[in-house]
């Protein structure tokens, strides 16, 4: 039964977070880093274990509002000045999701300077707030050429520097303390770090149902598909055309939301990919395509390692929605009946509403173009002709579906997403509002 199912909650954000930092490898495990160190400063700090689980997961997702991987990059060599949008962002993404909203109000300030806050250190979300703002610092200052014992001088001396103004003096004492133990350092700078989160890290007994995961894959919707206006609605109508192909076919209700749930994670692993190649307005070089192929062997590795994925299949009919069934597909090359019916209606959703939607080098096709498309891919033993034929028998009802969810998609992108905000908001108040 669907409420019998579930996930492990860590796992999943743990792996999100990983996902998020697969832009490069400068900034790979930046936020799993930088809740670590966060995490450290609040088990210290004395605060009880909901604050520090609240500091944790801010900090585990901070950077979660950087929705390109440019940006990402930008953020993290100190080469931009503009810290507000991504804030800005990251509290509306957290504040999307009821086991997230707690903590939008510390991810909207993680980067205030102590100085701008009109408010006390006792007030928590301040000082939860510092201790990210510090975390962050830190993590972007260590050199991942050199010897992680080799640092701990020269970080201390660059946090010293900004007590006071950054950063309040005793959120820097309370570092300091804590830097003079090496196995903090060793952890930070250790590849098992994401292990060692796992067994020891909080939420590590918190399992979440079918309606928690289904509320946490619209949330990484939103963070894969709101990139730009011409992705904002892909995920989601990929969703909605799985979700009523899998209904039609047969499959239980359980299934369906589970097919809902694959289809708004199918491009997770384009997070990993650049805008100016997710972007491009135009055909893609043999160069600039062997960089987009990667992402569904992300949104496998990443879905795979998260626990009870397997289990309820979410994994295989979100990452093989480009694999075909006389194995020309990528990256796996899988065939026949090595693919599952969810994967196989994954597949032919996705390239319907690929088709059918206004990509950056042409307007969404017709229908007769659709269908001559897929009975083509069908005919010559690439997709399943059955659910070829069963999309084309409900075309209409298909199409008006799936463009109606779209629609409220594109709504919610141009009213919260389309328009930078580069005023800061009101240091105390939650810009939420």
């Amino acid at each position: 039964m669907l409420q019998e199912m579930s996930i492990n909650l860590w796992k999943f954000l743990l792996s999100l977070s990983d996902a998020i930092d697969l832009a490069s490898p400068l900034i790979s495990s930046h936020q799993i880093r930088t809740a670590y160190i966060s995490w450290q400063m609040a088990r210290a700090a004395g605060l009880p274990e909901e604050r520090v689980e609240r500091v944790f997961v801010a900090a585990l997702l901070h950077d979660i509002g950087a929705l390109a991987p440019e940006d990402k990059v930008r953020l993290h060599r100190f080469e931009t000045t503009d810290t507000e949008t991504h804030c800005i962002f990251g509290e509306r993404l957290f504040s999307m999701t009821p086991l997230l909203r707690p903590a939008a109000r510390i991810v909207r300030h993680h980067h205030t300077r102590w100085s701008d806050w009109n408010a006390s250190l006792d007030d928590p979300d301040v000082l939860e707030a510092q201790l990210i703002y510090l975390g962050d610092l830190i993590e972007r200052y260590v050199d991942r050429d050199r010897y992680i014992l080799h640092q701990p001088d020269d970080i201390i001396s660059k946090i010293t520097e900004v007590a006071g103004t950054e950063i309040h003096p005793d959120v820097v004492d309370m570092f300091v303390s804590l830097s003079k133990r090496e196995d903090v350092w060793l952890d930070l700078a250790s590849p098992r770090l994401y292990s060692l989160l796992l067994n020891f890290g909080p939420f590590r007994r918190i399992e979440i149902d079918v309606s928690d995961i289904y509320t946490l894959s619209q949330l990484f919707r939103s963070i894969i598909d709101f990139r730009s206006a011409y992705t904002a609605t892909h995920s989601t109508g990929v969703a909605s055309c799985a979700a009523v192909l899998s209904r039609l076919f047969g499959l239980t209700d359980t299934e369906v939301t589970l097919m809902e749930v694959a289809g708004n994670l199918h491009d997770l692993g384009k997070l990993a990919i650049p805008n100016s190649i997710l972007n491009k307005p135009g055909k893609l070089t043999d160069d600039e395509f062997a960089v987009m192929k990667q992402h569904t062997y992300y949104t496998y590795s990443i879905l795979n390692s998260i626990g009870g994925m397997e289990y309820i299949f979410i994994t295989e009919w979100a990452a093989f929605h480009h694999e075909k069934l006389d194995g020309s597909g990528y990256p796996f090359h899988i065939s026949g009946e090595k693919i599952s019916t969810g994967a196989r209606i994954m597949t032919v959703a996705d390239i319907f509403t690929a088709l059918a939607e206004d990509r950056p080098y042409r307007k969404g096709m017709p229908r007769k173009e659709v269908e001559e498309i897929l009975t083509w891919q069908a005919g010559h033993g690439k997709l399943d002709s059955a659910l070829v034929g069963l999309l084309k028998s409900n075309y209409g009802d298909i199409l008006a579906e799936t463009r109606d969810m779209q629609a409220r998609s594109l709504q919610n992108y141009e009213k919260h997403w389309a328009k930078q905000e580069n005023t800061p908001g009101i240091i105390g108040e939650s810009a939420s509002q």
